[in-house]
């Protein structure tokens, strides 16, 4: 039972780091700060596709499902799996990630254009700002 857990919560982990690949950035218009995590999600994405690399979450769900006496994952990982064929059909994979990566390009884009309108707005990120009272000084 708890090999499968580990299975099922791995699944479910690597389809939340999936979809923050793909929309993370979007979130960080709201949330800035989550900008560098996306960076690292999305430069992860673009070294294990031009690699080949193994996923560490491939790993840990196969191995939780194989314990746990049901089949693993098939030879192609996770995407193979539960994406291609199932999502989009395989025959379009290359189209799939150019959309995730045109959809990363103009989160990115909206990134540096709210940072600039920030910066403009306020003088420094992340302080003041059009419309806020001076600060007092205290003494």
């Amino acid at each position: 039972m708890a090999y499968l857990l580990i299975g099922e919560a791995a699944m479910v982990v690597h389809f939340l780091f999936l979809v923050f690949m793909a929309v993370g950035g979007f979130l960080a218009w709201r949330w800035p700060r989550l900008i560098g995590a996306h960076l690292a999600v999305a430069a992860w994405g673009v070294f294990s596709v031009t690699t080949g690399a193994e996923c560490p979450l491939t790993v840990v769900e196969d191995w939780g499902r194989r314990k746990a006496g049901e089949r693993g994952l098939v030879p192609g990982g996770f995407i193979d799996h539960y994406i291609e064929g199932v999502v989009y059909p395989e025959r379009h994979a290359d189209l799939a990630r150019l959309a995730v990566a045109v959809l990363v390009a103009v989160s990115w884009a909206g990134c540096l254009l709210l940072a600039r309108r920030r910066r403009a707005r306020t003088g420094r990120p992340g302080h003041g700002g059009a419309g806020s009272p001076p600060p007092v000084a205290r003494g």
